[in-house]
């Protein structure tokens, strides 16, 4: 099984975005497309003898196929070691897991997330450091600018391997190790969680359904929710993980997981609903027919975060991504903590954990975490809850309405508007970025504005500088609209425009979002001409 050396030559595009390299299936089907990138990341990684190396993916089309290129081109690389999730599974937050329960220089994590999958769907592929969270900026910018200059791939002539068994193979002189994909993550949720409290609670007449969407999350909730808890068998609906999720679209909000909100808007509606995405980083939480917002969910964690054995001696400080709504800065302030307002990426969280700054973070796009990995983590984020509820006895919507009684609702939105040819999108936003020296101080569509800008982050941890990372315009009133970019789609672009408005009035806590937010609509689409830059009348999503 001798290394080979295969000539090659660069592919325009493979610059990893905040969550890694993502395409559709059949860009990275492409000859030599995946091997020139994990060329260029290994050519940047230090040298690689006595390693080892963590790797798996969320079981989407090509993720067998890329797993086996991978080790090859691995073994070529001199890793001593890699552990690979059995049937090539391994959720995202369970790759940070293994990666720091086994001391791994880093790990290969194969997804695209949320994206839909099948042979016409998206893959993706990210590198996450020693620390067990995605590369920082240095590294992907240095893997992005190898990806040009690439012109050979290194790479074992060797056989597949069977990764449905667990046990030890080699390749070459390293050891390909296949390990059960949810054992280390097991043992990290029941440092964390009060489990007895949590079994008391299912074996009550509290009943629970999560919607694994065919994904990841799947086998990981049916071991705990159903395995160790004891929930009833059948309380963890689409729980295999399927190559093209069952042809739903794996991301759980409202409008995708449109199955659990009809089930937990039902007479006879279970009393909590949940749902995980592609690679069981994100989390959706339902109350009986009540949708809890995902910054709601993380101020709701970090205002009682105390009740849960894994933060009963409390949080050194909490943070968000921009975007996010201001409810967990409110929660912080009561409680005497730091909040930091990093920019959208979640490796912009993991120098605030590192330092001991922060132990809860998340965002508004359905991501909750804290230190236990530098990941994202939807199945935690809903044992969270399941332990707060069985400690408190009090529901789902019952928690949220206590948080908006003490600090006043954040009306919050998202309107996507997808697949936007990117010079239009480009257009928007260099317009946009073009009339922020002249909007503070003025009124537009009768709002009052008090300052815009293009928010920068400077990381208090690093000194490192991040620019554009999303244009804010802040009203006199703390009312908020941000227009941002995002960098997870694979076709055109994805324009998010987020909308915040706080509400102290109990009496106007449950007007509609959409129509509480109706001035802040308005003067979105007024200063940006949204309609007039994108071509299209309504966004593709509201959440």
């Amino acid at each position: 099984m001798p290394t080979i050396v295969i000539p090659t030559s660069p592919f325009d595009g493979q610059r990893p975005g905040t969550s890694g390299l993502r395409k559709k299936v059949t860009v990275f089907q492409q000859t030599h497309y995946l091997e020139n990138f994990v060329q260029a990341l290994f050519d940047v990684l230090p040298d690689a003898r006595g390693k080892t190396l963590v790797l798996g993916g969320d079981g989407r089309y090509y993720n067998r196929v890329a797993i086996q290129t991978i080790l090859r081109m691995a073994a070529a690389k001199g890793y001593a070691q890699v552990l690979v999730g059995q049937s090539g599974i391994l959720s995202t937050p369970a790759v940070s897991a293994v990666i720091r329960r086994h001391g791994a220089s880093g790990g290969i994590v194969l997804s695209a997330s949320h994206n839909p999958g099948g042979p016409d769907g998206d893959f993706g592929i990210k590198y996450n450091v020693a620390n067990g969270g995605p590369a920082p900026e240095k590294v992907t910018e240095a893997v992005y600018a190898r990806t040009q200059q690439i012109r050979e791939i290194h790479i074992c002539d060797s056989a597949d391997l069977p990764l449905d068994t667990l046990g030890n193979y080699r390749i070459e002189g390293m050891q390909v190790s296949v390990i059960d994909s949810v054992a280390d993550y097991a043992a990290v949720m029941r440092d964390l969680f009060d489990f007895d409290a949590i079994r008391k609670l299912l074996a009550s007449s509290f009943r629970l359904r999560f919607d694994a969407m065919n994904a990841v999350g799947g086998p990981y909730a049916k071991a705990l929710i159903e395995g160790e808890l004891g929930a009833p068998v059948g309380t963890v609906v689409n729980a295999v993980p399927l190559e093209d999720f069952g042809g739903l679209h794996p991301d759980p909000n409202p409008v995708n997981a449109e199955d659990l909100i009809a089930h937990l808007f039902a007479d006879d509606a279970p009393d909590m609903g949940a749902a995980s995405d592609g690679d069981a980083d994100r989390n959706m939480v339902v109350g009986r027919k009540f949708v809890v917002s995902p910054s709601d969910s993380l101020a709701v964690l970090a205002a009682h975060a105390t009740l849960v054995p894994g933060y009963k001696s409390g949080l050194a400080g909490v943070a968000r991504s921009m975007p996010t709504s201001t409810a967990v800065d409110r929660v912080a302030k009561s409680l005497g903590i730091a909040c930091f307002e990093t920019p959208t990426g979640w490796k912009f969280f993991g120098n605030l954990l590192d330092a001991g700054k922060a132990t809860l973070c998340g965002e508004e796009s359905y991501g909750t975490g804290s230190s236990h990995v530098r990941e994202k983590d939807g199945l935690w984020a809903v044992l969270f809850w399941l332990n707060l509820i069985a400690v408190t006895g009090r529901s789902v919507e019952s928690l949220v309405r206590g948080l908006w009684a003490t600090h006043g609702r954040c009306v919050y939105s998202r309107h996507d508007y997808e697949a936007i040819p990117s010079e239009r999108a480009d257009a928007l936003m260099r317009d946009l970025r073009a009339k922020l020296p002249t909007l503070a101080g003025t009124t537009v569509a009768g709002q009052s504005i008090a300052m815009a800008d293009d928010f920068a982050y400077t990381d208090p941890v690093d000194g490192s500088v991040s620019r554009k990372q999303g244009i804010r315009i802040i009203l006199v009133d703390g009312s908020r609209v941000v227009f941002r970019l995002s960098g997870t789609g694979t076709e055109g672009a994805t324009l998010r425009i987020y909308l915040e408005r706080h509400e102290p009035e109990p009496s106007r806590q449950d007007l509609p979002a959409q129509e509480a937010l109706r001035p802040l609509i308005f003067l979105a689409e007024t200063v940006a001409q949204v309609r007039a830059h994108t071509g299209m009348d309504q966004p593709s999503v509201m959440t």
